[in-house]
């Protein structure tokens, strides 16, 4: 079932034939520069699993993002709910992986937007994060284009990853609800 729909993307919860997909997707060196992987289809049915306990917990997840016209798995796209010890947690975190061959085509904003008015108008949330690592210029184009900032102080050490492990430095962007006019 989809949960929300835009002109060119369909984001549902995770099926059971969005696994082997989903490994293919992040077989691509390219994928996880910038991600720990590339994923197993173990760690791939455990992301599944935890991004339907996460939809069902808070109204919202990483979902799986495919092409309304065809239903070709993309990758995830969603706001994933973070209680982690940073000074900005607990929040909710907007993220996306595409495969490469969907790259440079507006939909990973695409996607972003439609979770960000989800989050904003539906789950009534107050402000909206994301991050990624600083040499990752892509996801933080996207950041930016979909009004999201960054305050340097706000920059952190990722806790899931060793301190010393290359993709543990983290840029942070935010976004707040808009007020009334």
């Amino acid at each position: 079932m989809d949960i929300l729909r835009t002109s060119r993307l369909a984001l549902r919860t995770w099926r059971e034939d969005d696994i082997d997909a989903f490994v293919r997707v992040t077989a691509d060196p390219a994928v996880h520069a910038f991600l720990p992987g590339p994923w197993t289809r173990d760690k791939t049915t455990a992301l599944a699993a935890a991004q339907y306990a996460q939809y069902e917990r808070h109204g919202t997840c990483y979902f799986a993002a495919t092409l309304a016209e065809t239903g070709a798995l993309l990758g995830f796209v969603g706001l994933k709910y973070q209680d982690f010890d940073r000074p900005f947690a607990p929040c909710f975190e907007l993220g996306w992986c595409l495969g490469k061959d969907y790259w440079g085509q507006g939909y990973a904003a695409e996607g972003a937007r439609a979770c960000m008015a989800h989050g904003f108008d539906t789950l009534g949330l107050a402000e909206i994060v994301s991050f990624t690592v600083p040499a990752n210029l892509r996801s933080r184009a996207v950041m930016e284009r979909l009004g999201m900032r960054r305050d340097p102080a706000d920059d952190f050490a990722h806790p899931a990853l060793p301190p010393e492990h290359p993709l543990s430095q983290h840029v942070l962007y935010r976004i707040a609800r808009a007020g009334p006019d």
